[in-house]
């Protein structure tokens, strides 16, 4: 494990420690998988939540006829560039990681989000809902070639857990005949190309925050993504935005999307360092059921009981499957021919190091 030196961004491994050695901690919480599990899964459901305020936010400005995904994403990045960025700079070191890497990370980190949201146009919310449960056998597929990472028959049957009680509550209250879309063969493709793109890019990120620097992980994220989304806005949506009447409505819906997406990447390295990406992506799939609950507040909607045995069959599915989570084998990613996309830094100078 490594330890960021010189910043405010403490290593998870540290708060855990701290917990296992407090006196006032009963005798039998004082077990490190245990801690790592539950601070996992507690930190997975807080990232879930933000999701879903942010998926919330983004609706409430499409619900007024603002359709610019893109733009969300840009808003989104900005915030990382201005706080990672500024925090980058002020360290005065080279990047660890070669920026075309980071290019790659931004690229596909737009394109899944965009995918996925443009693919609502095409098709209806529950098929796209659902096919979103493809990210979690990308990422296990990715990790496990790339990262080395290993799978129990237990985290298996957890992951399976996880994606069949989300998928049995959408399938029983929206049903497949509720029609499928205008082009719900254009819908699916976009749907999983999407996820394949979220499910490369957090894999990435996990290496990156595993094995390198964190803070030079969001930063540079943010900046490609930046960059990315800018360029795409100008081919794809800067007419759209030009007709737009702003209002203090559509101002508070992406301000408040761009607040809680922040926050979702700055927790993000934390929960990629103590799991991975696998349990991340099973980590959301209550983000569904986490704009339920929003609504119900703002809304006063009411919630068929499907919805909350749904929530605990997902929660049962991360225990099950958090037990066995030991992470990925990042060692056997460096082993094969990558360093030459990599700058290390020379052993006089301080900051992040292995």
């Amino acid at each position: 494990m490594y330890a960021i030196n010189n910043s405010w961004w403490k290593g998870n491994d540290q708060v855990l420690l701290g917990w296992k050695n407090d006196d006032r901690l009963l005798p039998w919480i004082r077990n490190e998988r245990l801690l790592r599990s539950v601070y996992a899964l507690f930190l997975g459901q807080v990232i879930s939540f933000l999701l879903a305020l942010s998926s919330f936010f983004s609706s409430s400005v499409i619900d007024l006829g603002v359709n610019v995904p893109l733009t969300h994403s840009f808003f989104a990045y900005l915030p990382l560039v201005l706080v990672f960025g500024t925090i980058r700079l002020g360290r005065r070191q080279n990047i660890r990681v070669s920026w075309l890497y980071y290019l790659y990370l931004g690229f596909v980190d737009v394109q899944g989000n965009y995918l996925v949201i443009k693919a609502c146009q095409y098709s209806t919310i529950t098929r796209v809902t659902l096919l979103e449960c493809w990210t979690i056998p990308w990422a296990m597929i990715l990790t496990w070639m790339v990262l080395g990472t290993r799978y129990s028959i237990r985290q298996f049957f957890g992951a399976a857990l996880c994606v069949g009680g989300l998928a049995s509550v959408f399938l029983s209250v929206a049903g497949w005949g509720g029609g499928e879309g205008s082009k719900p063969l254009l819908g699916d493709t976009l749907v999983m190309a999407g996820t394949l793109f979220v499910a490369m890019s957090n894999v990435g990120e996990e290496f990156c925050v595993k094995k390198k620097d964190s803070v030079e992980a969001v930063a540079m994220i943010g900046v490609c993504g930046l960059l990315v989304s800018g360029c795409e806005i100008y081919v794809l949506e800067l007419e759209t935005l030009t007709s737009i009447k702003w209002s203090p409505d559509i101002v508070l819906g992406f301000a408040g999307h761009a607040v809680a997406t922040f926050l979702i990447y700055t927790l993000l390295p934390f929960f990629l360092k103590i799991s991975g990406a696998t349990m991340f992506n099973l980590s959301l799939l209550t983000s569904d059921l986490w704009v339920v609950v929003i609504r119900i507040y703002f809304y006063h909607q009411k919630v068929d009981w499907l919805y909350y045995l749904s929530f605990a069959t997902v929660a049962i599915g991360l225990i099950i499957y958090s037990k066995d989570d030991g992470g990925s084998n990042i060692a056997a990613f460096e082993d094969q021919n990558l360093n030459a996309h990599y700058q290390e830094l020379s052993e006089g100078r301080g900051g992040c190091r292995n």
